[in-house]
């Protein structure tokens, strides 16, 4: 069996009752508490999620920005020095190899946050199209990534650094001081609600987790909380909903696609086979991944990418690829074996009273 790989926090996880489980090649924590309690802790107040699991890559030089604006979705020219941007990275047939976040930190250097499933694929990928002028390296082994997320995230990541973070916009970032160590902070987040992404070196990842504990407000999150998060929030999670048989466009992401540069995959991104569409369950009961979709009349025309009961909803929702020819259809059923789940099609996201983009 191959050894699960942990992260900087991983000691901790253990020593305060997590549990533990396989997640892409890791052993992360699904859980402290509770899915349900840690769900509603993070819309109420402030919770944190270890996602040192990710992979970040440095790209640098002067023609950086031409070389990755053929690699990526992500409209570089518009992307200055203190933002990032969510988009793609594709093949030649326009399926997603992976979605990322591209951080300019200059006009000659970036950082891509990429997920950790596709760390050695997707750097192997981009460095077979650069050229040798183009200083590429993957920091995931030395970097550590904790999320703040919930309403309350500014005000406890203002007490614990000292600093007031209310000026940084939506999709921006800032580096500065904690401990004598350099971080950074960008105001992203995958559960719908304000929050914050930090980035830090892996041998400060424990004093700054702790640290965040200490804020009354704030408590730790597994996987199983944040899953539930982004799936209210309409968020796609690649290896489900994304993945390199389909297209962005399939993936209801082809509003992403404003570069003008001719980036790998451009003229096949708009492909369109099947649609990925929101789907709400009657009653708690939940379609779960890979479960056939159906037409009322047993036409089999998809499969379920996502499924989970909605804990700030009160019933089930889930995500399905179905047919191009069926996506406009309404009703639905969904599940295996004779006790169908009838589905009912929706609009994005789920869940509408997120903090996300709330103004500061």
């Amino acid at each position: 069996m191959t050894q699960l790989l942990t992260t900087p926090l991983h000691a901790w996880h253990v020593a305060y009752g997590a549990k533990m489980v396989p997640f892409a090649g890791w052993e992360m924590p699904v859980q402290y508490t509770g899915i349900l309690e840690e769900h509603h802790h993070t819309r109420s107040k402030a919770s944190i999620f270890d996602i040192c699991h990710m992979g970040e890559f440095k790209l640098k030089g002067a023609r950086a920005k031409e070389q990755l604006s053929r690699l990526v979705t992500h409209n570089l020219e518009t992307l200055g020095p203190g933002r990032c941007r969510y988009g793609f990275l594709l093949n030649e047939e326009g399926g997603i190899l992976d979605d990322l976040i591209v951080y300019c930190i200059t006009d000659d250097e970036y950082m891509l946050v990429v997920n950790s499933a596709r760390i050695s694929s997707d750097f192997a990928w981009i460095k077979a199209h650069l050229s040798d002028d183009v200083f590429f390296d993957d920091m995931s082994e030395l970097m550590a990534k904790i999320d703040i997320q919930g309403p309350l995230a500014c005000s406890a990541l203002n007490t614990v650094t000292g600093l007031d973070w209310s000026f940084l916009r939506f999709f921006a970032f800032k580096k500065a001081e904690f401990q004598n160590d350099t971080f950074l902070v960008s105001r992203t987040g995958y559960t719908g609600e304000l929050g914050y992404e930090l980035y830090i070196r892996e041998e400060a990842a424990e004093r700054l987790w702790e640290a965040l504990l200490d804020h009354p407000d704030v408590l730790p999150a597994g996987l199983g909380a944040r899953d539930t998060l982004r799936l209210e929030s309409g968020l796609s999670l690649y290896g489900q909903d994304l993945d390199e048989e389909h297209t962005p466009a399939e993936s209801g992401c082809g509003f992403f696609l404003k570069s003008n540069a001719e980036y790998i995959g451009k003229d096949k991104a708009h492909t369109v086979r099947e649609l990925l569409i929101p789907l709400v369950m009657e009653g708690r009961r939940a379609a779960r991944h890979n479960d056939p979709v159906f037409l009322p009349s047993g036409e089999e025309v998809g499969r379920v990418t996502s499924g989970s009961f909605a804990p700030s909803l009160g019933y089930a929702i889930a995500l399905a690829y179905v047919k191009k020819e069926y996506a406009d259809q309404v009703d639905f059923l969904a599940g295996k074996g004779k006790k169908k789940i009838q589905a009912r099609k929706t609009e994005l996201p789920f869940y509408r009273d997120g903090t996300a983009r709330t103004a500061l």
